[in-house]
């Protein structure tokens, strides 16, 4: 009897549905899954050369690229675009420079970050704190790991996994991101950025900055017997290994957002929230293959700052911005709506709204938190002689507009006003 013919290095026989690649040295068959390579992959790559034939012949090789964003298939009259976080993309992101985020981001010592100092010089650039000494900022010690981050979250707790390459998301238990995270082979990469830890042991060990409880609409004006559940927008924890990469986005709601990186290191790149940049965001996140384009390249500039261990990271609301982990990282964020930055938040939700995005991050109950501030505004100018404040907030078909004068308080309803009672 004929024997059947087996291939790879696992020497099993073809199998239809797994992916194979030849090495052009032996001219054997390997599965992708056994020798690390993507099916998403194969195009880019030239020569390849399996793990035996690369001892004397040499690694593999890719293809030349024409220009930034595009490779060649092999084929002259064919040029393929890049999908933005691809291990193409990563590479060209890393050798491409530029303008440096010293012309935007703001210093200062955690100290200095109090709310007088915000009423005074605004939020509206990113603000870099080298050191957390005096931000009221709680977080582990650095010998914290990943390990004891599934200890105190718990191994069964279902994550949500953003597959960088793809940029496709998909839902893991901690305990196997975790073990895909220490594995010494990993063969694809994977990003954790939003998992939300309040109601876990862990929540403990970290509080955010004195200034965002401060500011956050929710932390001090959404009350506690509030039928609607109240958002959970305050703990989040980031385990991204290196080329992690998270594609241009406004945080949802518009809302502000704090970034501590407690191991590693993390690269923004953040563009302004200048009307033309914003419109040409929405352009964009409208285009059937605008993950082939990298957003960048549209707006006039675009900075990077590098974000290094024990320093924490305030992005105002509007900010466009994309994220590149250069080494395995693992870091601490938050979002909060406030008063500094009504108009934008405002603007960026209407954005939102329109794009129709549900991000992994959303802005849970945005519309009620607007309206809880509203709320309190009433509460406490209502009977206030010689006072006139004029606040705009806009929830979804609500725009409220209150005019508290001198005498008494007279709140203006407008058409479409979808209002329940408080």
């Amino acid at each position: 009897m004929a024997t059947v013919p087996v291939y790879c290095i696992c020497r099993l026989p073809y199998d239809v549905t797994r992916f194979m690649i030849e090495c052009d040295a032996c001219k054997d068959w390997f599965h992708g899954s056994c020798v690390g390579v993507e099916e998403e992959e194969a195009p880019d790559i030239d020569i390849y050369h399996c793990p035996n034939c690369e001892k004397t012949h040499g690694k593999s090789t890719l293809k030349k690229k024409r220009n930034w964003h595009k490779h060649d298939t092999g084929q002259s009259t064919e040029v393929k675009p890049v999908q933005n976080g691809s291990q193409v993309f990563i590479k060209e992101l890393r050798s491409r420079t530029f303008p440096s985020a010293e012309d935007v981001v703001v210093k200062v010592t955690g100290s200095q970050l109090t709310t007088e100092y915000l009423e005074e010089n605004g939020f509206t650039e990113p603000i870099l704190v080298p050191k957390k000494d005096g931000l009221g900022l709680a977080v582990p010690a650095p010998t914290f790991y990943v390990s004891d981050v599934e200890n105190y979250v718990g191994p069964e707790r279902s994550v949500d996994v953003t597959d960088v390459t793809k940029q496709k998301d998909c839902k893991m238990k901690l305990k196997e991101f975790v073990d895909y995270y220490y594995s010494t082979n990993r063969k694809r990469v994977l990003n954790v950025t939003n998992l939300e830890f309040s109601d876990t042991r862990m929540s403990s060990f970290v509080e955010p900055p004195d200034i965002v409880k401060k500011l956050s609409w929710v932390e001090n004006y959404w009350p506690d017997d509030a039928l609607l559940a109240k958002p959970k927008v305050t703990k989040y924890c980031l385990i991204c290994v290196k080329d992690s990469y998270t594609d241009f986005h406004i945080d949802s709601g518009g809302a502000s957002a704090w970034y501590h990186v407690l191991k590693g290191e993390k690269i923004f790149y953040l563009i302004k929230p200048a009307s033309a940049n914003i419109s040409l965001y929405e352009r964009w996140q409208s285009a059937a293959n605008h993950s082939e384009m990298f957003f960048a390249d549209q707006v006039d500039k675009c900075y990077k700052c590098t974000v290094k261990q024990g320093q924490t990271l305030f992005i105002p609301s509007g900010w466009i911005y994309a994220t590149l982990t250069p080494v395995d990282c693992l870091a601490f964020a938050g979002h909060f709506l406030h008063s500094l930055s009504v108009e934008m938040q405002m603007r960026a939700y209407e954005v939102e709204r329109r794009l129709k995005i549900v991000s992994l991050t959303q802005f849970p109950n945005f519309e009620t938190a607007c309206w809880y501030m509203g709320k309190h505004l009433l509460e406490t100018f209502k009977g206030r002689p010689l006072f006139h404040a004029l606040c705009f907030l806009s929830c979804g078909y609500v725009r409220i507009e209150l005019l508290l004068f001198s005498v008494g308080v007279q709140a203006t309803r407008w058409t479409e006003a979808k209002i329940t009672s408080f």
